[in-house]
């Protein structure tokens, strides 16, 4: 699934879902691998009533945790609980893959 400006976020994101709906059981919103091209970005935004981890497989970028940017790269993980916002930014040259899981309060 291609995603044109993600949560307000230049280029596209390119969403792989691993589990649907039935397996995620009422209790997790999203578990994904995403990918960001050189130059994309999912958007800042906030999480009410879920939180959302990403794992970064591969590539490097910037995230914006809450309103404070540091750099990420694979094997970092990063933790947004509900209430706070993120945003990631691939400014690398190659794709920043990274898997995304939103569980639900």
């Amino acid at each position: 699934e291609i995603k044109e400006h993600m949560r307000g976020g230049k280029g596209h994101v390119i969403m792989k879902h691993l589990l649907g709906e039935k397996e995620l059981n009422g209790k997790c919103r999203i578990y994904a691998e995403i990918t960001l091209e050189p130059g994309c970005e999912i958007g800042y935004h906030e999480h009410h009533n879920e939180s959302e981890t990403y794992y970064i497989i591969s590539g490097q970028g910037v995230y914006n945790d809450n309103g404070t940017n540091r750099p990420v790269s694979a094997g970092d993980i990063t933790f947004t609980p509900d209430g706070f916002g993120h945003g990631l930014d691939n400014t690398g040259t190659e794709n920043l893959v990274l898997m995304a899981l939103v569980i639900l309060d």
